[in-house]
């Protein structure tokens, strides 16, 4: 029997008790309970799995979220078994009122909101991405929320609230700030303050931090100072770390960027 394939661990992002990513090639759960969120994608392969005696699928378009203390299981359809990925969360983080509506509606095929907790695993995976996996967290969870509740609310615009923030991002730069320590100096809840700062700029709060930091590296790097030190001098964890958002944005590592000062017109 082929082995499974896991790597779990537990990032330092509150609200997130465990993280798991693994390929089962041959597994079955038996039935078993959690007492947190599940909150599931299944990236090859199909799950069949029942939620109190109804059965459920689990595939590759779906967003499944399964409620904390409610028994399930769950089995591969195919031969080849399947791979997942999981962020289990706390109770707290979708509410425990919310339990009844996931038993009766526990998934979504929505595309956009399977980028979003895609992009949430990404950023759970870098120690340096906190604060990006922090907005995305919340961004997803008050999404659930509101797809559990049956109705999104409307997005209440607070420009002094955003602006604000701004402020206190551009402050910080270098040193960072956690979602929950910014709600708190500001007077208002995590939720709250990603809504206002995307609804006024159009962009989220761990974007507009990483915008900030890569503006000062390029002028360090354009000025010769060395990757790894313009990395921890300007906020990222390591050279790595700089490296990836530097792609990410301009498509180049940061020394082709440093170079491209230095060659004539």
């Amino acid at each position: 029997m082929p082995a499974p394939t896991i790597r779990a661990w537990r990032p330092p992002v509150a609200g997130v008790a465990e993280v798991l990513h693994a390929h089962f090639p041959e597994h079955a759960y038996p039935s078993h309970t959690h007492d947190t969120w599940t909150l599931l994608l299944v990236d090859t392969g199909t799950v069949r799995y029942d939620l109190e005696r109804h059965e459920h699928g689990a595939l590759g378009d779906r967003v499944t979220l399964l409620p904390p203390h409610v028994p399930h299981d769950g089995r591969s359809v195919e031969a080849d078994g399947f791979r997942k990925r999981v962020v289990y969360l706390d109770a707290d983080r979708i509410g425990v009122d919310r339990i009844g509506a996931a038993v009766d509606h526990p998934g979504w095929v929505e595309p956009a909101l399977r980028r979003d907790v895609s992009a949430l695993h990404d950023a759970l995976r870098h120690p340096g991405d906190a604060f990006e996996a922090e907005v995305r967290l919340t961004t997803v969870a008050d999404g659930l929320r509101q797809r559990l509740a049956g109705a999104a609310s409307a997005v209440r615009r607070d420009r002094p609230l955003a602006h604000r923030l701004r402020d206190l991002l551009d402050e910080r730069v270098v040193d960072g700030v956690t979602l929950d320590a910014a709600a708190a100096a500001l007077g208002t809840s995590p939720t709250h303050l990603v809504r206002a700062f995307g609804a006024e700029f159009g962009i989220a709060p761990h974007r507009y931090l990483t915008g900030r930091r890569l503006d000062r590296a390029r002028r360090m790097l354009l000025a010769g100072e060395r990757a790894a030190e313009v990395a921890v001098a300007v906020g990222f964890h390591d050279q790595a770390h700089l490296t990836r958002h530097f792609r990410r944005l301009l498509g180049v590592a940061p020394a082709a960027y440093a170079r491209s000062g230095t060659m004539s017109a």
